[in-house]
């Protein structure tokens, strides 16, 4: 294992095959929940993986039962309360976003169980998204009581077009695995027993092809989500101006006491 990646707590990596790096969310026992030292690395790994000279290709996926539940509630608690944790949450939020956009090498996001909220930025922002067939997803912001930030404004509409995309975002209905690839959400949907198997398959075709060609088809694809930068930007300052308001914390409240949520009604907006 290169040095590089040596010092990561909340992320595990392995070469199933020839230079195919794999990144593996490692908090099973919490559903990969995020926490503040798990959202930090899975921010600025995607800058090691640009400089690695020692791959082409990577998969990203989670251990046990899920890909990444999100944030977890204490990290959420912690934005709401403090200003500082706040402002940090909100740079490495864009810095997520702009980092897997900007990485040269392909990535391969095999979601392998619930992917919500921050945990889905990196799996549906891939460049080949593969999802198992019992897989449920969910946004979650607007269930929480906070905009739909993270990345749901610069790539669900280019994905799956604005109608589908303000329907699922609004309401936070899941979707399954199945509806996620017929609406164009994800690359691709396979049965669960050959998730990983059709991860390291393309992981494969990608490695061995020709590496300039693929990268640059890469970078200019990822123009159009470059263009949509300011409405990604304008997204997240909202998500974390909602922090500061009444519907977040009511939404962590009933997420902690296992009910719906009682937003208070009305808006001054």
């Amino acid at each position: 294992m290169s040095e590089r990646y040596s010092g990561y707590q909340r992320l595990e990596f392995d070469y199933p095959d020839s230079r195919i790096l794999r990144i593996t969310f490692n908090r099973p026992e919490r559903y990969n929940a995020l926490d503040a030292v798990g959202h930090n690395e899975i921010t600025y790994v995607w800058r090691e993986v640009d400089q690695d000279p020692d791959i082409d290709c990577v998969i990203l996926t989670g251990k046990g039962k899920a890909f990444s539940a999100g944030g977890d509630l204490k990290m959420v608690e912690d934005i709401i309360a403090d200003f500082d944790t706040r402002a940090t949450t909100w740079k490495e939020a864009r810095d997520l976003v702009y980092n897997i956009i900007n990485c040269g090498k392909p990535i391969i996001s095999a979601i392998n169980g619930p992917a919500v909220g921050a945990g889905l930025v990196s799996g549906l922002l891939a460049d080949v998204s593969i999802v198992g067939e019992s897989v449920n997803l969910t946004d979650g912001h607007t269930r929480l009581g906070v905009a739909a930030g993270d990345h749901a404004a610069i790539i669900w509409p280019l994905l799956c077009g604005m109608a589908k995309a303000k329907y699922y975002l609004l309401t936070c209905d899941f979707l399954s695995g199945a509806e996620a690839e017929r609406i164009g959400l994800v690359s691709l949907c396979v049965p669960d027993d050959e998730l990983q198997d059709k991860a390291l398959e393309v992981a494969n075709k990608l490695s061995n092809g020709a590496q300039n060609a693929i990268r640059w088809t890469k970078y200019s694809l990822n123009n159009w989500l470059r263009m949509a930068g300011p409405t990604f930007d304008a997204s997240t300052a909202l998500e974390m101006l909602g922090f500061t308001g009444p519907e977040a914390a009511e939404g962590v409240a009933a997420l902690q006491e296992k009910r719906d949520p009682e937003f208070p009604k009305g808006s001054p907006l």
